[in-house]
C-alpha cells in the first residue's frame, strides 16, 4: 500500500524533477511541446486572450449586478456603461425585469456557456490514477480558444516558496522562472487568501478567492486540475502565459484567480491560460503537458 502511494506521488511529481526530464527528454518526445524562443510561446495573440477574459468577466459582472452597488457607487461613468450592457443582455436573454434587483441570476457555468458557447468543470478523471480532471461539460470549444485559467499565488524567482512546495504537485513554472502555486489546500491556500485580502482596496477586490472553494465565481479557474497527456490521451490544450495589462478594468479584477506574493513589486500580474489545440466536443476531458521545453 505504501509503495503504491509513493508511486502515485512520483507520477505527479516527476514532470517537475529536472534529472528525470533530462533522462526522459528523448524518450518522451511525443509528449513535449517545443518552443524555439520565449516570444514564440503564443498559440493565440495576447489581444485575443485579453478580449476573451474581458468578455467573460463583464458577463459575470452583469449577471451579479445587484451585488456590485458599492463598486458602482464609486464609478458613476462605469455604472452607466454597465446599465446599458445590462439592458442589452436582458433583451438578448429575454429576461423581463424592470430593475436589477429582480434580475434573473444564472450560475457562473451558465454565464460561461451563454458567453463563450461552452462550460467546463472539475470531475473524476478518465485516467485510472488521474484523480480530478477537467471536462467540457456543455457546448463546443473551437481550436484556439481560452478554455480555462491556472489560478494561484504568483512568485518571482527570489521569493520564498520552499515550504509551500513540499508535497505540492500544483506549482507551475513559467518560461522566465516565475512560479504559480495553484494548490487550494494547506499553507498555499492560507498564503493566497492572505495576499488577496492584503491587496483589497475598499470594495475593490484585486483577485478571486472562490477557486479555493467548491463554488467558483470564475468558472474558468480550474486549470490546475487539467491532467498531463500520455500516448493514449494526447494533449488537446496547452499553457500560455499572459501578463494582465495595467488598463484592465478595476471592477473586473475580482474575477482574476491570481495574486502576487510581494505587494511592493510594481509589475503586470502574471496569469496562465489554457488554449485549445484542436476543436473539443462536449464530454471530452482536457489534457495538456506539465512542462514546456524552451530551446
Amino acid at each position: 500500500m505504501l509503495l503504491r502511494a509513493l508511486r502515485r506521488r512520483w507520477r505527479s511529481y516527476r514532470y517537475r524533477f529536472v534529472p528525470w526530464l533530462a533522462l526522459n527528454l528523448r524518450r518522451q518526445r511525443r509528449t513535449l511541446r517545443y518552443v524555439p524562443e520565449s516570444s514564440q510561446d503564443k498559440v493565440i495573440a495576447d489581444e485575443d486572450v485579453f478580449e476573451t477574459l474581458l468578455k467573460t468577466f463583464k458577463a459575470l459582472f452583469i449577471n451579479d449586478f445587484s451585488r456590485q452597488a458599492d463598486i458602482l457607487a464609486l464609478l458613476p461613468e462605469v455604472k452607466c456603461r454597465y446599465l446599458e450592457l445590462l439592458t442589452v443582455e436582458q433583451k438578448r436573454l429575454k429576461v423581463n425585469s424592470c430593475n436589477h434587483q429582480g434580475q434573473h441570476m444564472f450560475s457562473p457555468e451558465e454565464v460561461l456557456f451563454n458567453t463563450l458557447g461552452f462550460a467546463v468543470s472539475r470531475d473524476r478523471s478518465s485516467l485510472v490514477s488521474g484523480g480530478t480532471g477537467v471536462f467540457v461539460t456543455k457546448g463546443f470549444v473551437p481550436k484556439g480558444t481560452v478554455v480555462s485559467m491556472y489560478p494561484g499565488t504568483v512568485y518571482r524567482k527570489h521569493e520564498p516558496i520552499f515550504f509551500q512546495s513540499l508535497g505540492n504537485p500544483f506549482i507551475f513554472r513559467c518560461i522566465d522562472g516565475v512560479l504559480i502555486d495553484g494548490n487550494d489546500k494547506g499553507l498555499s491556500r492560507s498564503v493566497y487568501r492572505s495576499c488577496s485580502r492584503r491587496d483589497q482596496l475598499g470594495p475593490f477586490q484585486m483577485s478571486d478567492e472562490s477557486w479555493l472553494t467548491a463554488t467558483l465565481q470564475n468558472p474558468l479557474a480550474v486549470g490546475q486540475y487539467v491532467n498531463n497527456c500520455s500516448h493514449e490521451k494526447t494533449a488537446n490544450v496547452c499553457y500560455q502565459e499572459f501578463d494582465v495589462p495595467g488598463h484592465f478594468p478595476v471592477e473586473l479584477k475580482q474575477y482574476l484567480p491570481n495574486i502576487v506574493y510581494s505587494h511592493d513589486i510594481e509589475s503586470h500580474l502574471r496569469c496562465v491560460v489554457l488554449v485549445t489545440l484542436r476543436d473539443i466536443k462536449q464530454g471530452e476531458e482536457l489534457f495538456s503537458n506539465y512542462y514546456t521545453v524552451v530551446s
